[in-house]
């Protein structure tokens, strides 16, 4: 039996963990320094924006679509494990162009999602205005409606892997801080913790930030730094927002993400550090994401704001987002991190990539 052990559990690494679960010839093991979700998965929106992407192949092409995919699949197998009902926006997400955007590159990826089995639809203003008699369309010239992506409560979700894979016998250690890991003469993997010494044969790496001190330890260390987003929690007292099909709605990089009747979320701010210093939640960046949303969605101006928060993501410095791959001269060492603004989407075909190696 080949010992797995987890470190970090965001929605990437409950995610692997759920997945290797499958497979019983595997002991799996996952620590984390807090609670699950925390960090960058609850400061998520869970906006899976797959075929809307206008990325068409290669790598990044291919991860979305693995998880758009396994999406499908995976939200039913959870919620048969565990009982419960998993929030999750079947309506798609529908993206407003505004003036001065290129049009072309639209009707290609049209073309293109055709050609590769996934469905896209450009629809003229006046079937916008029909469908979404709320929105503000001054400056819009089309809209481009996704039917088949989908948004995710990300805490939910994340929890309801936990247990799923809870119940599939992986053993989960929170609160519970890496002091250092060494190489043992064996070849296998020692961990140490506060309050014990751990020995795995695999090591995945899914901290996040904390990817960074971590990859440290082992001589090998990967360079992932923070970027802040915010977001705000709404509800809407007296509206007619509310209908039987109600998408995610997106205009300016700016989401309108749906919830029970009268509320929604609206984010996210996407705010880089200063002199490598810690980065600080700013208020103007937040009404600035509002003030966009307002603009496209003008009855948000009477919402009434029940809660704001914050998480810092993680971004790669000086290569592609996300890391998915063994870490150089580790040949058990997986990092599967620095995700950014994309660990929800690709949570599914990362665990994918990540059982691949080790079965292989």
């Amino acid at each position: 039996m080949s010992r797995v052990t987890i470190i970090g559990c965001g929605v990437i690494g409950a995610t692997i963990a759920y997945e290797l679960s499958q497979f019983p010839e595997l002991k799996i093991t996952v620590l984390d320094k807090e609670t699950p979700a925390k960090a960058a998965t609850g400061a998520a929106l869970g906006v899976l924006m797959g075929v809307v992407s206008q990325k068409i192949k290669g790598r990044n092409w291919q991860l979305r679509e693995n998880s758009i995919k396994r999406y499908e699949t995976l939200i039913p197998e959870l919620e048969a494990i565990t009982g419960r009902k998993i929030p999750v926006n079947r309506d798609g997400i529908f993206m407003l162009c505004r003036e001065g955007e290129d049009l072309s590159n639209w009707e290609k990826l049209v073309a293109t999602r055709k050609s590769q089995g996934w469905n896209l639809e450009i629809w003229n203003v006046e079937k916008v205005r029909d469908r979404f008699p709320q929105l503000n369309l001054e400056r819009i010239i089309t809209g481009i409606y996704s039917p088949q992506d989908r948004q995710v409560d990300p805490t939910v979700l994340t929890l309801d892997l936990v247990d799923a894979a809870q119940q599939k016998g992986v053993d989960f250690e929170f609160d519970c801080t890496v002091l250092d890991i060494k190489i043992s003469p064996t070849g296998s993997y020692q961990i140490q913790t506060p309050t014990e010494n751990l020995e795995c044969d695999w090591l995945i790496i899914a901290a996040g930030l904390g990817s960074t001190p971590l990859t440290a330890a082992l001589k090998q260390s990967i360079d992932i730094r923070p970027v802040l987003g915010q977001a705000l929690h709404l509800r809407l007292e007296n509206t007619s927002i509310s209908s039987n099909f109600q998408p995610v709605i997106t205009c300016d990089d700016v989401h309108i993400v749906p919830l029970r009747k009268g509320e929604c979320w609206v984010g996210a701010t996407v705010e880089f550090p200063l002199n490598e210093g810690e980065i600080v939640a700013d208020d103007v960046k937040l009404n600035e994401v509002m003030a966009k949303a307002i603009a496209f969605c003008p009855v948000l101006a009477e919402a009434n704001i029940i809660r704001k928060w914050s998480g810092l993501r993680p971004r790669p410095e000086g290569q592609p987002a996300p890391i998915i791959r063994k870490l150089s001269g580790c040949d058990r060492v997986i990092i599967a991190s620095g995700h950014y603004r994309n660990g929800i989407l690709l949570a599914p075909a990362t665990a994918q990539v990540i059982r691949d190696i080790i079965l292989s």
